[in-house]
Formats: structure tokens, sequence, C-alpha cells
């Protein structure tokens, strides 16, 4: 069964919140996937075994935060390219962060993108968790 590493940035949870309800997409969808803050991934190792990847990250002072921007360098040693990826968060005003993620991801990672970054205030507002859920299931069709 194809597995998802979903790793989240968050001050308020707002971002651990969208990457949960993207993983019950994926869940819908009969894959499996794994919820994981930023600050527990250590090594690059961290990533093997992993068939798509979604990385989320509040914006905060119109950037994504630090320890998702620490995190990216690390993910830049691992082997992604041409895996399924995918970038989310949580915004206040402004919503840079996902963008910034995916363009990472799709541009330096060479990774096999979704069609857009998903950028909610939060999943309880107007139909956030359907579009969080269709976001995982957006991945797992990526993943067929």
């Amino acid at each position: 069964m194809a597995k998802t590493l979903i790793v989240y940035a968050t001050r308020t949870g707002a971002t651990q919140k969208i990457g949960e309800i993207i993983a019950e997409g994926l869940r819908f969808s009969g894959r499996e996937a794994n919820v994981v803050d930023v600050k527990d991934i250590k090594t690059e190792a961290d990533l093997n075994g992993y068939d798509a990847y979604a990385f989320g990250s509040a914006t905060y002072h119109g950037d994504m935060m630090q320890a998702m921007k620490t995190f990216l360098f690390l993910a830049e040693k691992a082997d992604l390219a041409n895996k399924v990826g995918g970038s989310f968060g949580a915004f206040g005003w402004s919503g840079e962060a996902p963008q910034r993620i995916y363009d990472t991801m799709k541009n330096i990672f060479q990774m096999n993108m979704v069609d857009r970054p998903l950028m909610l205030k939060d999943v309880a507002l107007g139909g956030g968790i359907s579009m969080a859920q269709e976001y995982g299931k957006k991945l797992a069709e990526k993943l067929n």
C-alpha cells in the first residue's frame, strides 16, 4: 500500500489540523498517511520509505516558519525526485509559505506535484475540511 508522509510546522495548531485532514482524504482513498511535526524529523533517513510527501507551514510575517526552512534543506539531501508531492499551510493575511514550499518541491527537489498548494485560513472555515480532504484525494490520485 502506498504511504504518504505529511510534515507540518505550526504556531497555533491550524497547519497541523490541515495536515490531519489531508491524511483523512488519503485514507478515504485507501492510502496510508503519517502526520509528523517537522521537529520530529532529524535526518534525511526519516524521509525514506514513502511514496508521496506533503509539506506544510503556517505563514508568519510573510514567510514560512524557520523550522520548515531548516527541514527543506534537510529534505534536499533525500532522494525525492519524481515522488508525488503537495504543500499546504494556514495563514492569517498573506499566505506565501505554501507556494514557496511548493516551488521548492517542484523546482529544486524535482517532485511530481499536485496542481497547486492548499492554502487555508483555518480548516474549520468556508469548507476547509472538504478542501483538505480533496487535497488528500488528489495526492492519492497522483499515486495511481
